[in-house]
């Protein structure tokens, strides 16, 4: 992780503290949500993002390889991957790029839509994304600082607030 000191107080508690002087305080629950959320979502990212790094990995190129890996054969139309992983279809297109530099996915014509390509995992891509997740798992997704309840119950409240903002 970052070697950047924790400062000595928790500064989105203090900036809820100002929204409720500056007389917002029915706006000051919601802020205060927002912006651990956004911060929770930094501190998360570095930290998947530092345990990727070595297998040549971001979090974006990660997701795209696990979506293959779970998928039925190994391989999805790039559309397909745009529309499960909700991103810009530029942004599977880059991630493939690079994954297909680094040989561990490559294109093809899908067999059935001239117009489609698929995405596939190689042997190679297969075997980074099961190191990679080992990796994860150990050092990220286990290792959260709350228990699995919680983590259940925050996932839970999560689900909610994506639901009724049309993520789903």
């Amino acid at each position: 992780m970052t070697s950047r000191k924790p400062l000595a107080f928790d500064p989105v508690a203090e900036a809820r503290r100002h929204w409720t002087e500056s007389g917002w305080e029915d706006a000051a629950p919601g802020m205060a949500l927002v912006t651990s959320v956004m911060r929770v979502q930094q501190v998360f990212l570095a930290r998947v993002d530092e345990v990727l790094a070595p297998h040549g990995l971001t979090f974006a190129r990660y997701e795209l390889l696990m979506l293959l890996t779970f998928s039925r054969r190994g391989m999805l139309p790039l559309g397909k991957i745009s529309e499960r992983l909700q991103v810009h279809a530029a942004s599977v297109t880059n991630a493939v790029d690079r994954l297909e530099k680094q040989d561990l996915v490559h294109r093809e014509p899908h067999p059935y839509d001239g117009r489609a390509v698929l995405a596939v995992l190689t042997p190679a891509g297969r075997k980074v994304a099961k190191l990679a997740t080992d990796d994860v798992n150990a050092k990220v997704f286990t290792a959260l600082g709350v228990t699995a309840d919680e983590a259940d119950e925050i996932f839970g409240l999560l689900r909610g607030l994506r639901r009724s903002a049309g993520d789903f």
